[in-house]
């Protein structure tokens, strides 16, 4: 198949290459003495604000830098939270409405011009400040979600008129003193306490934030157990050790024999482990493998399925590489890949029965079992909804109604007004022009490839598709603003519950995490009333009926669910994968590269 010549010439290189490799390589920065991490992002970072950042690069630095009132437990399956700036989880009362936060005394903001030279402690202060800004209108937070209409009076920011006024008292947001934070709801909410351990709830100082007007991103400062050192970007990030980091280990382990040995070596131990991280993007899948194969990166995270025949054989890690040392692991993220489409545009967009019909058809076109086995080698598996399996809600006796049948897509589209054809054999739209669609992609190897899945299947129906490329950075932002037409995306959970996937189809949410900008009333009202119950059970039906509807008018062709292939070095110590954080960076240890 085309795929496979596309792929293997380029496989059978880097195996070449491989064969040579017989020892690692030690980083000159160990050489010098400082114990250091090696790791690397896949995609660039935007700037380094929690309340504005939402991929994964950029959350990965972030949840290293800031600090949230709650963690996960590192080693706890399945997942549970503890206090993490907060002393211990929150008092609740009035049947789950109210909560109440102690927060740790003494916990320290890294230096920082705009604090004059004196030492910033954390007070309650700075998380209403923090959670007010995802309320700020000239951000866009795409994390306004998470409070918008559950907090009590939050009314008062949301219809604000003129500047934002971040003094405004809010009655379910108030510090009653320097280290308690209580939080009033509406409504009981199950996933409250979720929010509270993301990034995007972190604590910034206000005196930062204003002392860099518009560019907070660009300094970020925060209370975490790293601080940024120097920073290239898009292609260098250094993490240094914050001295005054608060947290000592804790963790409930379980019944598994890794996570056990874990908890004996970290025990009351201070966090972080190692005094600098280094961090590199690396888009290039085969400069991913090459670099973690020269020992040049610590551990490499979802083995670019093009690329798992220099990793396995017969499903297990090949013998020279298990003779190095090397470790493999198999993970299944809370993620799910999909094609998303831009229900504003002129061409591909609306509610009408001609515009569905054209994206049931592109859905139908999508052959996803082709997709894993050549592309994924089959490192995936095929999704029926956008919750992934292990989320909160998920049904494993879903089918989705939109399966692989080029035949009926053709006859849908001739029955429905797109029957007549260009000189080409391209086909019309309804009114007589062209039908032509554009998709962004990546400009790497592998967006090159998806590039070649997605024109195979708009030829098999008859449609003109072209391709432009850019830093899925530069595409997010262009796609907030409804500027995509058609974009490849995964999504991986925020907290462990279907409400995270649903509600990037909540209309509210356009111009948010709502690419698609999906808009109709009757999704919406099942969210909400979903959002409204506690109870998973009782959620199940809603969410069903909620993926009819997503199945019904196609504003995602929903792919895969991946399954990952991890390595790491043999000098890596206390690395576990964890289901929603990003990172383990802050537990995580080295012996001499040379063993």
């Amino acid at each position: 198949m085309k795929y496979d010549r596309l792929c293997r010439p380029l496989l059978a290189m880097l195996l070449s290459i491989l064969s040579c490799i017989t020892a690692a390589v030690a980083p000159d920065a160990a050489a010098e003495g400082v114990k250091t991490l090696h790791l690397l992002l896949t995609n660039s970072e935007t700037g380094l604000d929690p309340a504005v950042a939402s991929d994964i690069s950029t959350e990965s630095l972030n949840e290293n830098i800031f600090d949230p009132l709650l963690h996960y437990d590192y080693l706890a399956r399945p997942v549970q939270l503890q206090g993490n700036t907060a002393q211990a989880m929150p008092q609740v009362s009035e049947q789950g409405r109210t909560y109440l936060f102690t927060l740790k005394k003494g916990i320290l903001f890294a230096p920082d011009p705009a604090f004059k030279g004196k030492a910033r402690e954390l007070t309650a202060f700075d998380y209403v400040y923090s959670i007010k800004r995802l309320y700020d209108p000239a951000l866009k937070s795409p994390w306004l979600f998470l409070f918008e209409g559950k907090i009590v009076g939050d009314e008062v920011l949301r219809t604000h008129a003129g500047k934002f006024d971040y003094d405004a008292p809010l009655a379910g947001l108030v510090a009653l003193d320097r280290y308690t934070l209580r939080i009033r709801l509406r409504r009981a909410d199950a996933n409250f306490p979720f929010y509270l351990a993301m990034s995007a709830t972190s604590a910034l100082a206000r005196e930062v934030v204003e002392a860099y007007p518009g560019q907070t991103g660009n300094h970020p400062v925060g209370t975490g157990a790293f601080m940024l050192g120097q920073w290239q970007r898009a292609s260098r990030i250094e993490l240094l050790a914050n001295p005054n980091y608060h947290r000592l280990f804790h963790a409930t382990p379980g019944t598994d024999p890794a996570a056990q040995a874990i908890a004996r070596a970290l025990e009351g131990q201070p966090l972080p482990r190692v005094q600098r991280i280094e961090v590199k993007i690396v888009e290039e899948h085969q400069a991913r493998m090459l670099g973690f194969f020269n020992g040049q990166f610590d551990y490499l995270e979802q083995v670019p399925p093009a690329m798992s025949e220099m990793v396995l054989a017969g499903g297990k890690l090949k013998p020279q590489l298990a003779a190095r040392g090397i470790r493999m692991s198999l993970f299944t993220p809370l993620q799910t890949y999909y094609m998303w489409m831009n229900m504003d545009d002129p061409v591909l967009g609306g509610y009408t029965p001609q515009r569905i019909a054209l994206r049931r058809a592109i859905a139908l076109s999508y052959n996803r079992e082709e997709d894993i086995r050549v592309l994924d080698k089959g490192l995936a598996l095929p999704a029926q909804s956008p919750l992934p399996p292990n989320v909160l809600g998920y049904d494993p006796a879903y089918r989705s109604s939109v399966a692989y049948d080029p035949a009926l897509a053709n006859a849908l589209l001739d029955r429905y007004g797109y029957q007549r054809r260009d000189a080409d054999g391209y086909r019309l739209q309804p009114n007589g022009q062209p039908l032509a669609l554009l998709m962004h992609t990546l400009p790497s190897t592998e967006g090159r490839l998806r590039d070649e899945v997605w024109r195979k299947a708009l030829a098999s129906i008859a449609i003109r598709v072209s391709f432009k490329s850019d830093k899925k950075t530069e595409v997010i932002k262009a796609a907030r603003l409804g500027r995509v037409q058609m974009f490849e995306l995964n999504w991986v959970a925020d907290f462990p519950d279907g409400d995270n996937f649903f509600q990037l189809l909540y209309g509210p949410n356009a111009g948010r995490a709502n690419y698609a900008r999906f808009n109709l009333p009757a999704y919406n009202a099942l969210y909400e009333q979903a959002r409204a119950l506690g109870d998973v059970a009782a959620r199940k039906p809603i969410y069903r009926q909620m993926m009819q509807l997503i199945d019904a008018y196609n504003p995602w062709v929903i792919r895969t669910y991946p399954i990952s292939v991890d390595l790491r070095q043999p000098w890596l110590k206390n690395y576990m994968r964890h289901p929603v954080e990003f990172t383990n960076w802050r537990y995580l240890d080295i012996e001499d590269r040379r063993h």
